[in-house]
């Protein structure tokens, strides 16, 4: 985990830092170290384990593959994807919208990109409150609309979140539109820890700046400003 002071307390993970993998269908950027990208000051962000920034050729996608004691998030950013996995489920989720899957006592899934153009998403990884359990898949559609100007709760593991994918997590992955000028507010409870990237357009973060797909980790125990600098669109995580 990158140490932060107080004094620093937004870390700026540039588009450009980030780790690479090219494998002609899969083009992958990797916030945090991920199969050959390893890198010890980004090993996670609190419970927060992976994120990735993929862009799916068509027609291509990850085959049938295992996992186990994770909370797997999927945020489609442009494209749709096919999703398959050994409980039976099968679902298509489309730009804007998020699926997810609780890996629980193991899972073998796979993930398609079934359409005429390149898909783009986040896949972000959660440690589970703990281990073992019947997996579980489900997908939401989130108007765009509804998140205009302020954050909508996408995925949680908390009761009080009622009506939203549900996730076995102590965390909530959020979701915002902004349009350029404006600004809304987050506040990272004292121990846990955010992190947030702008799928698309420009932004501040208490006047630091970041350009669309640069990763920000967030301290907790403090509230941040966001400021659009352009129409942005930002995919948040605040977790453990």
């Amino acid at each position: 985990m990158t140490a932060i002071t107080a004094e620093k307390a937004i870390d700026r993970r540039s588009f450009e830092s980030l780790g690479h993998a090219n494998h002609g269908w899969l083009d992958a950027r990797h916030h945090f170290s991920f199969a050959n990208y390893y890198d010890p000051a980004r090993m996670g962000w609190g419970a927060i384990r992976v994120w990735n920034d993929d862009v799916i050729a068509p027609n291509a996608g990850f085959p049938p593959h295992p996992h186990a004691d994770m909370e797997i998030i999927t945020y489609v950013r442009t494209g749709a994807i096919t999703h398959q996995d050994s409980m039976g489920n099968v679902g298509r989720t489309a730009a804007g919208d998020v699926q997810v899957m609780s890996a629980g006592s193991g899972v073998r899934h796979a993930e398609y990109n079934l359409e005429s153009e390149p898909t783009t998403l986040f896949q972000i990884w959660i440690e589970p409150r703990s281990r073992g359990g019947q997996p579980s898949w489900g997908a939401k559609p989130f108007p765009k609309g509804e998140r205009s100007g302020k954050f909508v709760t996408l995925a949680s593991g908390f009761d009080e979140d009622g009506d939203t994918l549900r996730i076995r997590a102590d965390a909530r992955v959020l979701g915002a539109t902004l349009r350029a000028g404006e600004s809304l507010e987050h506040s990272v409870g004292e121990g846990r820890h955010a992190y947030l990237v702008p799928a698309t357009g420009r932004i501040e973060i208490d006047g630091v700046p970041f350009a669309a797909r640069d990763g920000a980790a967030l301290l907790g125990g403090r509230t941040v400003t966001i400021t659009a600098i352009e129409d942005a669109e930002i995919v948040l995580v605040d977790s453990e």
